[in-house]
């Protein structure tokens, strides 16, 4: 039975990746995500196999010593009204206000229509870096609203960079859309 929950859980998160269209699909995914950990977590023994409680999570304590500040010109961007298959790109800089060098890990996009490029090298104390989100607007229509997760040695870990956009549809020919 977990084995087959386990692959229902990993066909439906690798249908949210392929898609971001649609909020509901996405939010749908994440309660039977939860209601999946709820039903191996609670669920009783079977043929002798034995059930372990699901760990607590451990909230992450501020590290000792110097550390590395984010310091953004902003972590919000507004490329208002594009048309859609339009590829937009913005690139958010910041500065390493810190005591420490600046790394970052990571930069997860929300959605598969964003792709994020960021400063690789270890950014000095005082030094300045990047984080760049290109944005591909094909079949996103209306408005959207989309987030870089970005993990770094920095305290918090995460920092959040957000941008929206007004997609309008593409132009159609003088006869309407063609078949």
């Amino acid at each position: 039975m977990k084995i087959l929950n386990r692959v229902i859980l990993v066909l439906l998160v690798s249908a949210a990746f392929a898609s971001c269209k649609d909020r509901a699909a996405e939010k749908r995914i994440a309660e039977l995500e939860s209601r999946l950990v709820q039903l191996e977590g609670n669920g009783t023994a079977t043929s002798g196999a034995v059930t372990s409680p699901i760990a607590a999570p451990v909230a992450d304590t501020k590290p000792e010593g110097p550390l590395p500040v984010f310091e953004f010109g902003t972590t919000d961007h507004d490329f208002g009204t594009i048309k859609e298959g339009e590829h937009v790109e913005y690139t958010y800089t910041f500065k390493n206000t810190g005591e420490a060098p600046l790394i970052i890990q990571n930069a997860q996009p929300s959605c598969g229509c964003t792709v994020p490029e960021w400063s690789k090298e270890p950014i000095p104390v005082g030094g300045t870096g990047f984080i760049k989100a290109g944005f591909n607007s094909a079949g996103q229509l209306n408005i959207q609203n989309k987030t870089i997760t970005v993990t770094a040695n920095t305290w918090p870990k995460v920092t959040t960079l957000r941008f929206k956009a007004m997609v309008t549809p593409k132009a159609t020919g003088a006869n309407g859309p063609t078949r």
